[in-house]
């Protein structure tokens, strides 16, 4: 089996600012990138409610460790920004946020040019996308899901081709009656239809993730893999709350449980997965998983 390349030294620079008409606020992005390497790929998160784009610190950081480009943007409902819930943004928001990773895919080449150093070694033709919880279901629109109307109607096509990949960390599933009566209440666009999710994904799901959005339990989180034909591979996590562990950031105030082993898990599978999708020559997938921490699927 091949192995990952040795993790590299980071450059990390924030506040990265890209224009945004029409958002109220430009876009603030967070770019990692390891200092040395060519033909780098590019990851864009999306982050959890009310996180920003200097979150997740786990992921990101191991990703550019190991040959990524990551792209961090800062979505409206960041407790950073403060947009109140009166807002008239406030109802549109889970679209801003589909619009924030796009804006970031179209300003690649500003971003890549105002980190030191990192001009001309972007590969922009390897593109994966990655999200947790809220982030994932923003993630998950630019894979091909939809998000269904008050009537069940699936609504427009926002996938984007230059999406190759993607990572969906406890990915919201589906809505009406699966919602609980608070989430049908305040998030009625939490109602995906994944038929038409077709690019190459990996779904991490924790087996404890008792959401207060769902009356389904944990597995309302594997629905993205039950449902669409592009979500191929699952990681389920023994004992993972929301917070998978603490991918957030280990100690982070908001975390559901903390497991330095699950995040390790994650960071490892994560990287292998998006290595393998976007056609790395030095990928392997799947990689072994120790049976104490999880279990991995594939279709």
């Amino acid at each position: 089996m091949h192995a990952m390349p040795s993790p590299a030294p980071v450059v990390s620079v924030h506040p990265l600012t890209l224009p945004a008409p029409g958002r109220g606020d430009d876009l603030r992005v967070r770019v990692s990138a390891p200092v040395t390497g060519n033909d780098l790929p590019v990851v864009v998160f999306s982050h959890g409610f009310s996180q920003s784009a200097t979150a997740y610190e786990p992921l990101a950081a191991f990703w550019a460790a190991h040959g990524f480009v990551v792209v961090q943007p800062t979505h409206l409902d960041s407790a950073e920004l403060g947009v109140p819930a009166d807002d008239p943004r406030t109802p549109l928001i889970w679209r801003f946020r589909i619009e924030d990773l796009e804006r970031c895919l179209d300003g690649l080449e500003r971003l890549e040019a105002s980190v030191p150093g990192l001009a001309g070694r972007v590969d922009r033709s390897r593109i994966a996308v990655a999200g947790h919880s809220w982030g994932a279901q923003t993630a998950s629109t630019l894979l091909g899901a939809r998000v269904l109307d008050a009537d069940g109607v699936p609504g427009e096509d926002m996938s984007d081709p230059r999406v190759k990949a993607g990572v969906l960390l406890a990915v919201t599933g589906t809505g009406g009656t699966d919602l609980s009566p608070f989430a049908a209440e305040h998030f009625p666009f939490m109602s995906p239809d994944f038929e038409k999710l077709t690019t190459p994904a990996l779904v991490v799901a924790g087996d404890k993730d008792d959401s207060p959005l769902s009356v389904r339990g944990p597995d309302w989180f594997t629905d993205a893999f039950r449902l669409s034909p592009g979500a191929t591979d699952l990681l389920t996590l023994f004992g993972a709350e929301h917070s998978l562990g603490g991918i957030v950031g280990l100690g982070h105030k908001e975390n559901t449980d903390e497991s330095p082993e699950r995040v390790a898990l994650i960071q490892r599978l994560t990287c292998a997965y998006l290595r393998h999708a976007l056609g790395l020559a030095d990928a392997a997938w799947p990689v072994p998983v120790e049976s104490t921490l999880g279990v991995l699927e594939s279709k």
